[in-house]
This record gives structure tokens, sequence and C-alpha cells, in this order.
């Protein structure tokens, strides 16, 4: 480590330069029924994720009523936010126009003083180090959890402010390059979905043929394939000549298994990917690259279902239900999925778009007293509509370029999430320079 770089906690930065540590309000404070669908997003666990704040459709709100009244639990810009409870390896920052959200209780956020670069400091906490290092220093037994007591404790590398600027702004341009490669593939994938929506579920080019109209962006080659009216089968409207057939007609459908975690000689050295719907969860595009957790050929002969090929769709049947992903290496599973191998007639690319755009009906399927969860056999029977293989060719011909640059786009992040995780110890302990790094960035730029 350099000379003038020093090892401090965060209570020691809070102390002696100032900054504050804060938890969300709690019920007796903010109430459930003060929640609302209009005012600013309320930022608890489930829309922290790691070094990126997340919020969706179902993030709770609050009022400006709120705010005035409990004005400290505003974000800042800078704020570094923390799960409370479950994720307790996840923290991220607020950015510029996430300023003015608000705390949530299931989350803890630090203010750091001006001697600090926030975006540095978050760098470090989501090293593979300093999870590992929150996961051990958590309380709980059945769930993980964290207090200010044990934030206050993490420990932290500071080179002087330029010096974590220049750090953090080497390393911020390999996530600005990732962040450019995930808005694509945002754009990629609403493009795919909207091309499956329009030709399969609102069946545009047919009702456009059937009112005597050429089907909009469309070539006279590939409208010349859907038909011009419709037909009833069991009891639904669909384009005439099409089917509708149980979706385990179309796809070979397979659950999995977790090896003893207590055999080492399943697990130690292993190589072949093994996925839970953890590995999912992480994922920001439908598409499975790698797992967390790797078993041996051993570790494989447990698991009845064995290895699934390239190409599989997987399907999260629990804990929660509907993560979706192609694996693009050959994986095996856990107890969680219900896996969707593609050998018929039906591309996986089809599949994919057919679940995501059929999730509602596939969770109705779901049962269970503890907790939600599908069965295959209740999955089996769902039903699909089937084209004509001419309009399943022609499908793919436009869906799988999009898709496949969704992958490359995958692929080229990861080198660079890659490069930017191997650089970061090495800046910190100064085993190279910033003027070095900014070299081996320019490598794979």
């Amino acid at each position: 480590m350099v000379s003038d770089w020093k090892c401090v906690t965060i209570d020691e930065v809070l102390r002696y330069y100032g900054g504050e540590i804060k938890t969300g309000p709690f019920g007796t404070v903010l109430k459930a029924s003060e929640y609302s669908t209009d005012g600013v997003p309320l930022i608890s666990v489930g829309e922290i994720g790691f070094g990126r704040i997340e919020i969706s459709s179902t993030t709770p709100r609050v009022s400006k009523e709120v705010t005035n009244r409990l004005p400290e639990y505003i974000l800042k810009e800078g704020d570094i936010v923390f799960g409370r409870k479950g994720a307790v390896e996840r923290c991220a920052r607020v950015t510029m126009d996430q300023e003015g959200w608000f705390l949530g209780s299931d989350g803890i956020r630090v203010r750091l003083p001006i001697t600090c670069n926030s975006q540095f400091v978050l760098y470090q906490l989501l090293t593979k180090t300093h999870r590992e290092w929150m996961h051990q220093q958590s309380n709980g037994t059945t769930m993980a959890s964290l207090n200010q007591s044990i934030i206050k404790r993490i420990p932290l590398t500071l080179p002087p402010l330029h010096e974590q600027r220049a750090i953090a702004h080497v390393l911020g341009s390999l996530d600005d390059k990732i962040e450019l490669n995930r808005r694509m593939n945002a754009t990629l994938e609403e493009l795919a979905r909207a091309i499956f929506k329009s030709w399969f579920v609102d069946f545009d080019p047919v009702r456009a043929k059937a009112a005597g109209r050429q089907p909009v962006g469309m070539d006279d080659a590939t409208a010349a394939l859907f038909p011009d009216s419709f037909e009833t089968v069991d009891g639904r409207e669909v384009p005439r000549g099409w089917e509708i057939t149980p979706i385990e007609k179309q796809v070979h459908i397979v659950g999995g298994g977790t090896p003893s975690t207590k055999e080492s000689a399943y697990w130690d050295k292993g190589t072949i990917c093994w996925a839970t719907p953890k590995d999912l969860a992480k994922i920001s595009s439908p598409f499975l690259l790698d797992t967390d957790r790797h078993i041996t050929s051993l570790g494989l002969s447990q698991i009845s279902s064995g290895l699934l090929p390239e190409g599989t769709v997987l399907l999260s049947s629990r804990a929660p239900i509907g993560y979706l992903a192609i694996a693009q290496v050959p994986t095996a599973i856990n107890q969680g999925f219900i896996a969707l191998v593609c050998e018929n007639k039906l591309p996986n690319s089809y599949i994919l778009l057919w679940s995501q755009e059929n999730m509602d009906t596939i969770k109705s399927v779901a049962n269970g007293t503890t907790f939600l969860e599908i069965s295959k056999s209740n999955f089996r029977s769902i039903p699909i509509i089937v084209p004509s293989d001419e309009i399943i060719g022609q499908f793919v011909q436009q869906i799988n370029p999009l898709l496949n640059n969704i992958v490359n786009n995958l692929e080229h992040s990861l080198t660079l999430a890659t490069l930017r995780d191997s650089l970061l110890p090495k800046l910190l302990s100064g085993e190279i320079r910033v003027r070095d790094a900014e070299h081996w960035i320019e490598t794979v730029s």
C-alpha cells in the first residue's frame, strides 16, 4: 500500500471527518398505509442491487406530505444504501437522477464526508472480499441482517481524495460501457418482445390481412406467410391453420436437484455449471453465461436430469416464480427450476418470449401452503399456440440476430466487469497506478 493511504473503518471516517449513518423509518414512524402509487420511490432491500438502485412497477412510493414530515430519510446523490435484511451483500450509490427518493425501512444509508469519493468507496464495497465480510458479520439465524454497528465496522482503504477520484473515474469508464451495453440490450429485448406480441398475441398481421390491409412494417413475402382469417380452437380464436397444444408437446420438461453439500467430492474443484434461481436474479438480460457454483462429474451424477444442453430455457418455479433465461452453456439445475429443452418444433427464442408474455398464466397454476411453487405436472398442461413452420422459420430469422446481439453485449460486459474487478485490488494496493489501468482498458474497449 502507498505510504499516504489509510486503513480506516466507516465509523472512523464519520467521527473524524463528518457524515452520518441512518436506518430507514420503522412502522411506528412510517406506516404501510401511507404508501401510495404517486410520489417518490421508497427504496428498500428489493430495490438495492449490486451497485445500482432499480425500481419497478411494484416499488411503493410516498407523497410529498411524507417527505416533508420526514426529511431526514430523503436520499441525496452520493449516499450509499445497504439492504438491511436478506441481501446484506448488496449496496448501491444514489445517482443524480435518484436524488430526492426516500429511504425505506429495510434500508440503511451512509452519507460520507467530502473527504471521501462515494463512488470509490462503493467499488470497495462491491468486491468479493467485502461481500464475504458482510455475510460473516451479519446477524440472524433464519435471515441475515445488518445494523448500523456492523456497517460502522466496515474496513476501507482511503488514498488521498485526488487518487480516489482518479481510481473511481478509470473504473467508472468501464461501468459506463457496461451501462451502454445494458441500455442497448434493453432496447433489443423490447423490440424482440414487441415482434412476438404483434405476431403471436395480438395477431396484427392476420387482423390486417382480414381487413384487406397490408401488415404494417412487414414485407410482402413475410406477410404472405400469415393467414387472412381466424378459427376457433379449444374455445379460443386463433389464426386459421394454427394449433393449440399443451406445452409438454412442444418441449421436454425436467426439474433438477442439489447434490449433498456435505459431500466435498460433489463440489470441490467442480467445473460444471450448476444454476439456482439466485443466478437468474443477478442477470440483466435473460441469458445465463455462467453460474456462481459449479459441481464435479460425481456431483452431476446425483441429479436425475443431468447436464442440460446449451439453449435450454430455465424458469424458476419457486422462491420466486418467474425468473427466465436461456442457458448459454451446458448447465445442471437445482430443484427451484422447470427446465424446457426445446427439441421439437418451437425454438427456444419462441419459448422464452412466450413465457415472458404468459407469465400471469404460468403463475396461476402455482400452489402451496408455505410458499407458492409450480409443479411440472401443472405446467405441462398450459396451452401454447403453435404457428406454421414457415412463420416460425421467418420469426427465427428476425429474432435470432437481436438475441445474438444481446448475448454479444453481455459477453463484452462480462469482460469489462472482470477487468474492473481485477484492477480494483491492484489499484488499492498500489501494485499498479491509474495510468497503467487506463492502458489496460484501452485494450478491451
